[in-house]
């Protein structure tokens, strides 16, 4: 059986900021976040990423033990996907965050005077202008799944030679694409009058959501440092990730002035130090973390990597959330894909440090496909419930769950469900098979097989997942008990800089965070029938024509009949 999901659910990540303490403290009762966001403060400033809200988070870790000592998160509701996010409400939950962890700290009778350095991880592509002499933004930032600016990435791909969407991939590592933050920032000079009259001022100042926080912590209008990281910067379009900085050509390709691109600085050191107003009226204002520096800068997924602690060629994570985004450490040299993969930079971890690159591939839906079996089918009432659900059932007795892709057919159903748990374990699988799939591409483009995966993310507590991901792979699967691995690896970054030096990254020194190991226990012909059979389901859906007749209209009622019986769900989408 092949199901597809009505509809497929976006999601977005916000800031986070993490602090770095020298000594060692830790809160056993401080609480961990339930949702993702764009960005977080070591102090560190990370991401997390969210399925429905949004908002700034801020932890503060031990560089000892890189156990979360404090934390704290404001949710934002954004204007999705058609309006983006108020730069200004980000901003501000940024500031609350890191106030309110600092008043956690003082009640905990820890002095935030043993905060020696603040990290920034977020969302990469998501894209803001701003006026640097007035420090207010020009638009709402672009999301990276903004798809207002698919019109703009077609009239790129026709003045390419042959219509080739990978015209600009050897400079790039990337296709072009709605995604990235060069479409974007030409769509905002395109379509936005505010955006283009500054840009010809020269009042404009560009950048991806790390480039405005940094910006507005280290005095905004009045002095603010105008920098990126190289991981963020290799997500734009017009960074040339062989010659780590920003590229004329690319830049002219894009008709993007240079001038109002922000530094592109390594991922650990020291870009400036926190002030205590930015003089802007409209923000909430910090002052606790006043002459603090701001050393450490990753994208969530690079982020996530350092914190996962794969510093060796080869070594990989995969974070589960709404969707899933498995990067693969390839050291110093950036290995082109032939299988659809991107190649991005994955950090550079000091200014006098080489730049390590990774192997990307992101499943779409993940997370979402919980969600959907929650919201639109009523299956379960919350996420937590599908695991036992799923378990209930041990198989998916012949199901198989094929989640809908912007572009693929309309919904397809076979009127020969058996039990809701074998649709709920079916959906489970859907995920490990989309991994599966993108750790195969991974292993055929780098010439050698990963032997374990390292995993993260909201999913990672659903210990059936991980089991099925263990078994469907034919390797170990290894979940850290610590969730926030993004956090940590911006604080980590942050807390290494020259000149914090509170955290050392080398081998030997590096935290022993506990973990959760699954092995596979089935054999491995087992697995790949199991997977063949999945990739026949993909090519069943992807074949489907929605111009001929769908199964009869008693069919389909029987099954939403039958669905409406056992949930007790009146209606259905």
């Amino acid at each position: 059986m092949v199901i597809f999901p009505h509809s497929a659910l976006s999601f977005l990540s916000l800031p986070t900021v993490c602090c770095v303490t020298r000594d060692g403290w830790e809160n056993k009762t401080s609480p961990q976040p339930s949702t993702p966001v764009l960005c977080q403060i070591m102090c560190s400033l990370t991401k997390i990423t969210l399925t429905s809200l949004e908002g700034s988070s801020s932890q503060v870790f031990n560089a000892k033990t890189a156990k979360v000592i404090s934390h704290h998160q404001v949710e934002i509701n954004p204007e999705f996907p058609q309006g983006g996010e108020d730069p200004k409400e980000i901003m501000q939950s940024v500031y609350e965050c890191m106030e309110r962890t600092c008043e956690k700290l003082c009640q905990l009778n820890i002095d935030i005077s043993n905060i020696k350095a603040v990290g920034v991880t977020n969302q990469r592509e998501t894209t803001l202008v701003w006026d640097k002499e007035t420090g207010e933004p020009l638009y709402n930032a672009v999301v990276w799944l903004d798809l207002r600016t698919q019109s703009t990435v077609e009239r790129l791909i026709n003045k390419t030679p042959g219509r080739n969407k990978n015209h600009l991939k050897h400079k790039t590592g990337l296709p072009i694409s709605t995604y990235f933050s060069a479409v974007k920032l030409r769509w905002l000079l395109d379509n936005v009058d505010e955006v283009r009259q500054a840009v010809l001022s020269g009042r404009a100042m560009f950048g991806t959501v790390d480039s405005w926080i940094i910006w507005c912590l280290t005095g905004g209008r009045n002095g603010g440092v105008h920098c990126t990281d190289v991981s963020n910067a290799s997500r734009t379009m017009l960074f040339n990730i062989h010659t780590m900085d920003w590229d004329p050509e690319l830049c002219r390709y894009f008709d993007v002035p240079m001038e109002i691109l922000p530094k592109v600085r390594s991922s650990s050191e020291i870009y400036g130090w926190m002030v205590s107003s930015d003089n802007q009226s409209s923000l909430f204002k910090s002052t606790s973390l006043a002459g603090v520096p701001i050393s450490g800068c990753l994208g969530d997924q690079s982020a996530a990597l350092v914190g996962q602690m794969c510093f060796k060629e080869g070594q990989a994570k995969n974070t589960y959330g709404t969707g899933c985004f498995l990067l693969r450490n390839t050291g110093t040299k950036a290995v082109m894909s032939d299988h659809g993969l991107l190649t991005t930079v994955a950090y550079k971890l000091g200014k006098d440090k080489p730049a390590c690159y990774a192997l990307e591939g992101s499943v779409a839906i993940a997370g979402a496909v919980v969600r959907w079996l929650k919201d639109n089918m009523g299956i379960v009432q919350s996420s937590s419930e599908i695991e036992k659900l799923a378990a209930a059932a041990g198989t998916s007795y012949g199901c198989y769950f094929v989640p809908a892709f912007s572009g693929l057919y309309a919904p397809y159903w076979e009127p020969s469900l058996t039990q809701l748990n074998h649709l709920a374990f079916a959906a489970l699988e859907a995920v490990c098979f989309q991994t599966r799939e993108i750790l195969d591409a991974m292993n055929q483009d780098s010439g050698i097989p990963l032997t374990q995966l390292q995993v993260d993310g909201g999913m990672t507590s659903n210990r059936l997942l991980m089991q099925l991901q263990a078994d469907i792979l034919c390797m170990p699967v290894v979940r850290p008990t610590m969730s926030e691995t993004t956090a940590l690896g911006a604080a980590m970054a942050a807390g290494a800089a020259e000149g914090v030096d509170v955290w050392s990254l080398n081998p030997g020194h590096l935290p022993q965070v506990t973990s959760e190991k699954y092995e596979p226990q089935i054999n491995s012909d087992e697995s790949e029938f199991r997977f063949a059979r999945w990739k026949k389901a993909v090519q069943k859906a992807m074949n489907w024509e929605t111009t001929e007749p769908c199964c009869n209209s008693n069919g389909m009622q029987l099954l939403i009949s039958y669905l409406e019986k056992k949930t007790k769900t009146k209606t259905y989408d």
